[in-house]
């Protein structure tokens, strides 16, 4: 039995595991992920509608792609995704929180604000493959609405607009200097943090056509990445720079995500250890209230997840373990990229894990 992988050529995480999946080498299937597949087989093996899901092929199932990546990492030798040496290890585990966790905004402002019609058919014809393209389209636009309507949660509305593309706009001037020296993050083999970025600037980003022109004009090293990235020639092949070295040319990216993202996980992680004290019982929720992230000087709200502080975790916790001459080395790194204490002294009361398709208290 060859591993089953539900995703869509749609979603964001499922063009995250599939680019792991194709460089690694895994045999699997790909099923998309229709009505008719939710409700006899996803709902039913994981509580709730979520893709990417694998069935491994002996009837395991996983759900989210950082466990389906670390399954594989665990199942299958050769080159890791996962560099051995603590700056480059530490810079993976970063990157792949702010793919993962924090450019579902732009990926989500582009997808709804400039590909709006383009999506409902995309969802439609996902949903219902063998419909007519009028009916696929009705469907598409019942499907579509939910998605559309997390864009105000997410913070994406007319004020913060403006700041989030001008924000995207540099990040891809960034990412563009970056990959017109080297191939991938950290060298010529992709790292975790090329799959966190790869799910939002690839399966959003790059694919819907509004939004892939803006990358190809703007950052065409960029979307060369994207298409080295989810087009694998050689699986399994490259290597990390040598020497433990991380490239200057990424500094201003793990800037970006110091002053945007840490301060509002920051935010997240006091509201979840008040919310984990007045509910010692309860089923922990997608959401614990909105709180105020800032992006290009301007201030929005938008939900505040705990699964972002679930992620947060791999890299806090990796930093946290190092020590004498690799935590020196993480630290005299660290001290180059500004806004960096807001990771090294992150607060975090209540630690979490993921088991049986839900976060949990640790």
């Amino acid at each position: 039995m060859t591993h089953k992988f539900y995703g869509g050529p749609l979603s964001l995480y499922s063009g995250k595991a599939r680019a792991y999946l194709d460089w690694k080498g895994v045999d699997y299937e790909e099923i998309l992920s229709t009505t008719e597949v939710y409700k006899t087989i996803i709902v039913p093996k994981v509580g709730r509608p979520v893709i990417p899901v694998m069935v491994t092929d002996d009837g395991e199932t996983l759900q989210d792609t950082t466990l389906i990546i670390d399954h594989f990492e665990a199942e299958i030798g050769g080159p890791s995704v996962y560099p051995d040496t603590p700056k480059q290890r530490l810079v993976a585990l970063l990157m792949e929180v702010f793919g993962d966790e924090w450019l579902v905004i732009p990926a989500m402002h582009y997808r709804w604000n400039y590909n709006e019609e383009w999506v409902y058919g995309e969802f439609g014809a996902v949903a219902a493959p063998e419909a007519s393209k009028e009916d696929q389209l009705a469907i598409g636009r019942e499907r579509g609405q939910t998605f559309k309507g997390f864009c105000p949660i997410l913070g994406i509305n007319e004020q913060t607009i403006p700041a989030i593309e001008a924000s995207y706009e540099a990040l891809l001037a960034d990412l563009d200097r970056h990959f017109s020296q080297y191939d991938y993050l950290l060298g010529s083999q992709p790292s975790i943090g090329d799959y966190g970025l790869i799910g939002p600037l690839y399966a959003h980003l790059y694919r819907d056509p509004a939004s892939g022109e803006i990358m190809k004009r703007l950052a065409p090293r960029v979307a060369e990445w994207v298409e080295r990235m989810v087009d694998v020639q050689q699986p399994l092949s490259g290597e990390f720079l040598p020497d433990d070295e991380v490239p200057e040319t990424l500094v201003p990216v793990l800037e970006r995500m110091m002053a945007e993202q840490m301060p509002f996980l920051q935010r997240t992680a006091g509201m979840f250890a008040a919310w984990a004290e007045a509910n010692p019982d309860t089923e922990i929720p997608r959401a614990v209230g909105m709180a105020d992230f800032t992006v290009e000087s301007v201030t929005g709200q938008r939900i505040a997840p705990p699964f972002s502080l679930w992620m947060l975790q791999r890299p806090l916790n990796y930093y946290r373990q190092l020590e004498s001459a690799d935590k020196s080395a993480a630290d005299e790194f660290l001290s180059t990229i500004n806004g960096a204490l807001a990771f090294q002294n992150f607060v975090m009361d209540r630690p979490l894990t993921f088991e049986n398709f839900k976060l949990i208290l640790h």
